[in-house]
């Protein structure tokens, strides 16, 4: 449509067409990836002292004190630059204990939060640090190669990865070698998941089988227990209903940025784009407008808007949406599945977003 297209009994001076994110086809490059490995927008300015420890919940405060220690305690072996000579021994020293923290807890506890006040934190350049989902860096391994990303993050300070999940046997040996190569070269690592990393990969895969590389991988990290309830329903309303179409694509016109798809068609295009470009897909977009939402047909398919919702939750982009509430997207077998997680983090997301858009509707 053009830009100058306006809906239906409205001004075309007033209204401008709506942006379609199944028009978008990105390409990322991957010195990008790399690059764009920093908390995402919404924990711009997250730091220690604007989380807010539940009074009830004292290993809350408890993980503040832990990881500003940590933190502090990052100055070394790479400001000098040991861990660049360390990298290039014929023997690198692996270092006595573990050399990371897990934080472990349920939804919207606020790890991301301390994970990303533990970046900003961390005394070193943005270059010497990266964060980034479980996904997006398994994604960068992807792009560049696996020794290419071992010498990219193998100078790093601090590699920070947030929704630490094992989907498949191939990740769980994928992310067991790149971890251990990058803790020999002396990189610290912290993570945050909803599973403690002795049980990754329970209730997904035959654990037995991959038994050996997953408590490889539980001990780089102290487990650091986090509890408490959802942050984003305390004191918050209820999500807000699905609107109807006619109420969507009035606010799609009336916000700027903001795109318009039928919800089957956007979940058909996902199929076409590569996650790794979710990301980009929603560059510039104000919010995301949904008409016609449905379940989701498959795992592989829900798995996908999972990895949208993160990005968008990142991005802080309303969602505004008509048909079936967020709650209601995955089937009660895939809520008791294996990536049940994943799917419970993901309504939790939408519904926030779904609360941010409740102003794009006219009273």
């Amino acid at each position: 449509m053009s830009s100058s297209t306006a809906f239906p009994g409205q001004s075309p001076l007033a209204e401008t067409a709506p942006l379609s994110l199944c028009a978008r086809e990105p390409h990322v490059p991957a010195d990008r990836l790399v690059a764009e490995m920093v908390p995402p927008p919404r924990f711009d300015s997250v730091r220690f002292d604007t989380y807010v420890p539940d009074p009830n919940q004292p290993s809350q405060s408890e993980a503040v004190t832990v990881l500003a220690g940590f933190a502090a305690g990052l100055g070394g072996a790479h400001a000098t630059g040991a861990g660049r000579r360390r990298w290039f021994s014929k023997k690198p020293a692996a270092p006595a204990g573990p050399r990371g923290v897990y934080l472990d807890g349920g939804y919207g506890v606020g790890k991301t939060h301390l994970l990303a006040s533990l970046w900003h934190a961390t005394p070193a350049e943005p270059s010497l640090k990266a964060f980034g989902t479980f996904v997006e860096l398994t994604n960068l391994v992807g792009a560049l190669g696996f020794q290419q990303t071992v010498r990219t993050l193998g100078g790093h300070r601090l590699l920070c990865i947030d929704e630490f999940e094992l989907d498949d046997p191939g990740d769980t040996v994928l992310v067991s070698s790149l971890l251990s190569r990058l803790v020999e070269a002396g990189v610290a690592l912290a993570a945050t998941s909803n599973t403690l990393p002795g049980k990754l990969g329970e209730g997904r895969f035959a654990a037995v089988d991959f038994l050996r590389e997953i408590q490889g991988l539980s001990a780089h990290f102290r487990p650091l227990r986090i509890d408490g309830e959802d942050y984003r329903h305390r004191g918050l309303p209820d999500a807000p209903p699905p609107y109807d179409d006619e109420q969507v694509t009035r606010a799609a016109y009336a916000t700027p940025g903001a795109s318009l798809d039928d919800f089957p068609g956007l979940l058909d295009h996902l199929a076409r784009v590569h996650p790794s470009r979710y990301g980009a897909l929603t560059d510039d977009i104000g919010a995301v407008c949904l008409t016609g939402v449905t379940a989701v047909p498959d795992q592989s398919t829900a798995l996908r808007l999972v990895v949208l919702a993160d990005r968008l939750y990142d991005r802080e982009v309303p969602v505004l949406a008509s048909g079936l509430p967020f709650d209601r997207l995955f089937s009660d077998e895939m809520l008791n599945g294996g990536y049940r997680k994943k799917y419970f983090r993901a309504i939790s997301r939408l519904t926030a977003l779904a609360r941010d858009a409740k102003g794009l509707v006219a009273q």
